[in-house]
């Protein structure tokens, strides 16, 4: 008989049950190192007494030839989680996830579309220096020029200038004005119609697209692009022009440039066309796709493509003699429909393709097409 001693009381036990009970004070030990990686913060600060691991040994005493097989776990030192309940706490922090605009910004600035952007952007070598004409420039707007000879682009007939050229010097003013603003992100031919339809209703005046219902002046120019921002910019210019000019159009680029929904090329084209002043280059989609591709503009101290029309008409204006500043938005733009479109340019259809640096290189050249075809006869 053994006498054992707990909390101040003695108990006598039989000797198999003092053996039993080392074995399982062996045990619990055991066990507690594995588990306390998993119950850390409990046991810090409720630690198991001898009496409750006695019980759960008992209860379970099969799980002593499990927990002893695995390794035994270092334990790091752990602080309570009362420290982090206090005020003034960033759980933000202390949880590691940062702000959703810093995950949006990393995503962009690594993924891989944004590297591809980064490499179409830089031209080739013999792009042109800032403030000099490009090698052969001559050359290829000769070779242009004669391409562009039987005029079928629709921009030959349908473009700005024609709008309203049946009408008074006043009124043709005012139809040129709306038909550039309504030309951007919109074909030629739909946006003739659509000036085609507004005098068929007679809204080609300050005074009567003033007085019209806006929504009548949105079916009638649907489906230009934007037409419903358009229908609000065209009441507010031809209140504008009633106002302030006498139901005529501002003369001065400034003033044009403050018009709702007036830009640089919309202004310099209206300039061009209305008043026959001459103070910069027209330039849109097509101009500024073009004289990329031929390597005539670049950022300034790169050689780097520019990233807007506005950017490509200042590095153009540096170069490009003044004569041709008027010529070269309708020689480009119809250029730009017929034979250099945005895709798949037509390259094999260009007579100074030798001379441009981008030449198929967004098409398959003839040489690689008859590659292609005859692979496909080989057996």
């Amino acid at each position: 008989m053994i006498l054992l001693v707990n909390g101040g009381a003695a108990t006598s036990i039989h000797p198999n049950a003092a053996r039993f009970y080392r074995i399982g004070t062996m045990s619990r030990q055991i066990h507690g190192a594995v588990s306390s990686s998993k119950h850390i913060s409990l046991k810090t600060q409720h630690p198991l007494s001898d009496s409750n691991s006695e019980l759960a040994y008992g209860a379970s005493g099969s799980e002593t030839r499990v927990y002893t097989r695995k390794k035994r776990l270092k334990q790091e030192p752990f602080e309570p989680l009362e420290k982090y309940s206090g005020k003034g706490v960033n759980t933000h922090k202390l949880c590691g996830l940062p702000d959703i605009e810093d995950f949006a910004y990393k995503k962009t600035i690594g993924s891989p579309s944004s590297s591809r952007s980064t490499e179409t952007s830089i031209t080739v070598t013999s792009v042109k220096t800032a403030g000099y004409p490009p090698e052969n420039w001559v050359e290829v707007l000769e070779g242009i020029r004669q391409m562009r000879s039987s005029e079928d682009a629709p921009v030959d007939s349908m473009g700005c200038d024609k709008a309203g050229s049946f009408l008074p010097p006043t009124e043709r003013r005012f139809a040129v004005l709306l038909g550039a603003l309504l030309s951007s992100q919109t074909k030629d031919q739909v946006n003739n119609a659509a000036i085609h339809r507004l005098h068929q209703n007679g809204l080609l005046t300050p005074e009567a697209v003033d007085k019209a219902d806006e929504s009548t002046i949105k079916e009638l120019i649907y489906p230009v692009g934007f037409y419903t921002r358009k229908a609000t910019y065209m009441k507010k210019i031809a209140r504008i022009c009633l106002v302030k000019y006498d139901g005529d159009i501002p003369s001065s680029l400034d003033d044009l440039l403050s018009l709702p929904g007036i830009g640089p090329k919309m202004a310099h084209l209206i300039l061009h066309i209305a008043w026959n002043d001459v103070q910069g280059i027209c330039v849109d989609t097509h101009v500024h796709r073009i004289c990329n591709r031929l390597g005539w503009v670049s950022r300034p101290g790169t050689k780097q493509k520019t990233t807007s029309p506005e950017e490509t008409r200042v590095a153009l204006q540096q170069w490009l003699p003044k004569e041709e500043w008027v010529a070269i938005n309708p020689l480009l733009v119809g250029f730009g429909q017929m034979i250099c479109t945005p895709l798949r340019p037509r390259c094999e259809a260009c007579s100074v393709s030798k001379l441009c640096p981008a030449a198929f290189k967004e098409t398959s050249s003839p040489s690689s097409k008859l590659k292609k075809s005859n692979r496909s006869k080989e057996p």
